[in-house]
Parts: C-alpha cells; sequence; structure tokens
C-alpha cells in the first residue's frame, strides 16, 4: 500500500517519461519515513496537472521529456505557484544545466549517478528551503556573482539562451526547423532566428556546421 502525504509526510511528484526510473525512484522514497510519492507523470503536461491534482510539496523533474523541455516546464510550475520547490534529477551533466535550472526557478540539481542516499539529501534540503547543487557548481555561481573566474573557460554553449540551446539540441538530434517549430510551438522563422543567433555565438560559419557540431555535443552526451 502506498503511503500517504500528510503532517508527517511530505509528498513528492515524480516528473520522468520511463516508468522503470519512476518505480525505482518511488521504491526508495517511500522507503523514507518523511517522504512519499503522491503522484507520478511522464509528460510535462500531465505534470501540470498532477500539481494541481495532487498538491505536491516537491516535484522532482527529469529534463528529458517528450513534449518539451524539463527547463520549460520548471518555468510553467513557477508562474502557476512560485513557492512549489522543484529538484532536477537528470544524467546531463550539470555544468551545462544546472545555473540554466536555477534562474528558470529550480531549487537544485543532482545527477542521477549520485545515488539515493545523495537523492534523499538533496530533496530534504530542498524541501528545507535551500538550494542543493554539488561543491563545484556551487564554488562557479559564487565566482561568478562575484565576478571573479580564476582562469577557468566556461563552455561556448553557455553563451546560448534556454531556448537557443534548447533548438541546438534538437538539431543534434536530426531535426529539421519545420520538426523543431512543430515541437517547439515555434514559427519556423522565429527558429531560423535562433539557428542564425547559434551560429554566430558558437562562430560556425554556415548550417552544415551547425549541425555537425550539434551532433557532435549530443553524441557525446550519450556517451558521457
Amino acid at each position: 500500500m502506498t503511503p500517504k502525504a500528510g503532517a508527517d509526510r511530505k509528498g513528492i511528484l515524480l516528473v520522468d517519461d520511463h516508468p522503470m526510473m519512476r518505480e525505482g525512484l518511488a521504491r526508495l522514497i517511500n522507503n523514507e519515513p518523511d517522504l512519499c510519492v503522491c503522484g507520478e507523470a511522464g509528460l510535462a503536461g500531465q505534470a501540470l496537472q498532477a500539481v494541481s491534482a495532487r498538491k505536491p510539496d516537491l516535484v522532482l523533474v527529469d529534463l528529458s521529456l517528450p513534449d518539451r523541455s524539463g527547463i520549460e516546464l520548471i518555468k510553467d510550475l513557477q508562474a502557476s505557484d512560485p513557492e512549489l520547490p522543484v529538484l532536477v534529477i537528470s544524467m546531463h551533466d550539470e555544468s551545462l544545466y544546472a545555473e540554466r535550472v536555477l534562474r528558470a526557478g529550480g531549487r537544485g540539481y543532482i545527477m542521477k549517478q549520485e545515488g539515493g542516499k545523495q537523492l534523499m539529501l538533496a530533496m530534504r534540503r530542498v524541501l528545507a528551503g535551500q538550494i542543493y547543487v554539488s561543491d563545484q557548481i556551487s564554488s562557479r555561481i559564487l565566482e561568478s556573482l562575484s565576478g571573479r573566474r580564476l582562469g577557468r573557460t566556461r563552455s561556448p554553449l553557455e553563451k546560448l539562451t534556454d531556448r537557443e540551446f534548447e533548438v541546438f539540441q534538437l538539431i543534434g538530434q536530426g531535426q529539421g526547423s519545420r520538426h523543431i517549430a512543430e515541437h517547439l510551438r515555434l514559427s519556423i522563422k522565429t527558429v531560423e532566428v535562433h539557428r542564425l543567433h547559434i551560429k554566430e555565438k558558437l562562430h560556425l560559419r554556415d548550417a552544415t556546421g551547425l549541425v555537425r557540431c550539434a551532433v557532435r555535443w549530443v553524441e557525446t552526451q550519450k556517451t558521457g
């Protein structure tokens, strides 16, 4: 029998498009005395409905969702309830995503390989009103706020806006402008403008160079 959220347990909404991942996370969370899963969703649209119906204390979100990015979902959740804490759990490198998540309104970022014990720590910290990121990302954010870089070279991809970054990823997955426009609910003209800005920011000469760069980056994410 699934435990219920209440005075003694904080309700967690799981948002991940892989049922086996949700099942594993639910098993871990429901074994904790102060936490329980109050709902699940495999799509961003379902997550918004579940938040309204289940009233979770925290939303645990994967960045890679079929209908829209986790970043955009975080922005939607913040628009509907700015007080609702969101923690991202993802396989993607936090060096490129953690700061984007925080800017979107998320309260933390943890990579899936960190393990269950660290995930529980991250959730409790976010539920307590704090922000959770790795020590490395925390130091980098503090450096940025202080205007210091300490000689560190940042990825050119960090120059991209969230939307440009999303377009870049879809290009790397082999998607053309028309499909990208449909997926992101944008006009083809807007997508082409994003492509132009991406080329400029990454110093790429033409569309072929953009596609090659994007595909290469997506492949490194699969193997990294």
